[in-house]
């Protein structure tokens, strides 16, 4: 059975990419019936962050990309936190040391800084020297009958081309006289990332690995791992999914870039299908060239047998424009009432979320996210607020003067209040004054709105009333230029 995972550190806020990830593992694994799991790697204590485990979950949540198993489902071959399963990885270690394939170090941070600092001077790789390898057993044995502060590292083998057949980067060659004698078991009892990830791979039966490019360089000693473990006949394949770029693709989409995190969109009001077309538009091509499917489609046009993945391998720019675009589309193809729906439940605190049915088809067409809603109606549910510099963009002159002339035409249509009424009124009155017809109908959308951009204008006065829509331009009116 083809079973994936993503596997997070609860290290602060849910970056974007835990969703990227996530997105692929999930449509793999449903596409071939299989398991998609949720894995905590918190065995970094030093960066762990108190309930960061819970906003990861509902990020997933949020993006409907629901593990099978994991921390907040369970499953048979648990437990999801890596902070609960010491043991095993230290029968592991034991394991790797018995064998001659780990080895203790005892150097001090100090030591290793200042052999860094000499390897630097003299333009070599900063790996460690191995000077714990040579140690005598009797040694080992001494400095840790004496409590001597180590660690344990994995032992590289000398002169190997270790091959990475990826799925997305095609075969990768290195040559274990490049790679360090990595750390897999820290001071404090703690295994890092590399030896935790293949433990759990293992007895979790898992088969494909998508992750993030960066842990490419890594990938060899992982293999070293499996084979030092005596699992080679069960290693996952690998796909080394492309960096998501920031916006100029210069870097990483980095945690200092608000758009980084999943919570940014969450509260801007991107709907998730949209966020999750996007991750995979942006390193995946269609077909049949669409831009716009859901993760449906996507996992029924994702072809991976063989497992050679037609993905981008170079990293993908990650334009905010074009998701707010796509987004855009999501909001249109919408019904209005699962329109207002979403964004009732958008607005949970806002005071007239009950009341907005009747304007959803007036902004369909105008917000690319459910967070526009706001600024662009509030005037409907609130007072507006006027400021001079507004009216001073208009190409009206008089405009006290004007306003008094709309308050007039508006006064006597009270009997005959219909769209098609008011626009020949004031077109007529535009032609009356010198005035272009839309610079007549800007002022008076500024004089009832205080606002230069809003829903279709009589529509909008329609919503407030008649009697409501009259007295905020006669109050402008009157009040010009000196509003309170």
């Amino acid at each position: 059975m083809v079973r994936t995972r993503v596997a997070p550190s609860p290290t602060g806020y849910a970056h974007l990419g835990i969703v990227y990830q996530a997105l692929f593992d999930f449509v793999f694994a449903h596409k071939y019936k299989g398991k998609f799991v949720l894995r905590i790697e918190d065995t970094d204590r030093s960066r762990f962050v108190e309930g960061a485990e819970e906003v990861i979950v509902e990020s997933l949540k949020w993006a409907n990309l629901l593990p099978d198993e994991g921390i907040s489902k369970g499953g048979e071959y648990g437990p999801y936190r890596q902070s609960e399963k010491l043991e095993l990885y230290q029968k592991h270690i034991n394991e790797l040391l018995k064998k001659g394939f780990a080895y203790h170090c005892f150097c001090t941070k100090e030591r290793l800084d200042e052999m860094r600092k000499l390897k630097e001077q003299n333009h070599q790789a900063p790996k460690y020297d191995r000077t714990c390898l040579k140690l005598t057993d009797e040694e080992v044995k001494q400095n840790l009958a004496e409590n001597i502060s180590f660690v344990v590292r994995m032992k590289i083998p000398d002169n190997r081309i270790i091959v990475v057949d990826d799925a997305i980067a095609g075969k990768v060659e290195i040559n274990s006289n490049e790679l360090d004698d990595q750390v897999i078991l820290k001071s404090d009892g703690y295994p890092t990332y590399h030896l935790a990830a293949v433990v759990d791979d293992y007895y979790m039966k898992i088969t494909h690995i998508f992750r993030g490019t960066e842990w490419l360089p890594s990938t060899p000693k992982h293999i070293l791992l499996w084979e030092y473990l005596g699992w080679q006949e069960s290693m996952p394949k690998f796909a080394h999914l492309p960096l998501l770029l920031n916006s100029e693709g210069g870097g990483k989409l980095s945690k200092r870039q608000g758009h980084a995190s999943v919570d940014y969109y969450r509260k801007e009001g991107f709907l998730p299908e949209a966020v999750v077309n996007y991750l995979a538009n942006v390193v995946w091509n269609h077909p049949e060239g669409k831009e716009i499917f859901d993760a449906r489609e996507f996992e029924k046009a994702f072809e991976l047998e063989p497992f050679k993945v037609s993905v981008k391998s170079t990293g993908a720019k990650f334009d905010l424009a074009k998701l707010e675009w796509m987004n855009g589309e999501y909001i249109r193809k919408m019904s209005d009432s699962e329109l207002t729906q979403r964004l009732q439940e958008f607005l949970i605190d806002h005071p007239a979320k009950g009341k907005i049915a009747p304007i959803v088809p007036l902004i369909k067409e105008r917000i690319k996210k459910l967070s526009d809603f706001i600024p662009l109606t509030h005037f409907l549910f609130d007072d507006p607020e006027y400021e001079i510099e507004v009216f001073k963009k208009l190409k009206v002159e008089n405009i006290k003067e004007v306003l008094g002339k709309v308050v007039e035409v508006l006064v006597g249509m009270k009997e005959s209040w219909n769209a098609e009424k008011f626009e020949q009124s004031f077109r007529k009155l535009s032609e009356d004054l010198g005035i272009r017809s839309q610079d007549m109908f800007q002022l008076i959308r500024i004089a009832f709105s205080g606002q230069l951009v809003t829903p279709p204008l009589f529509d909008s006065m329609n919503i407030i009333g008649y009697n409501s829509s009259l007295e905020r331009i006669k109050k402008v009116a009157t009040s010009y230029p000196n509003f309170s």
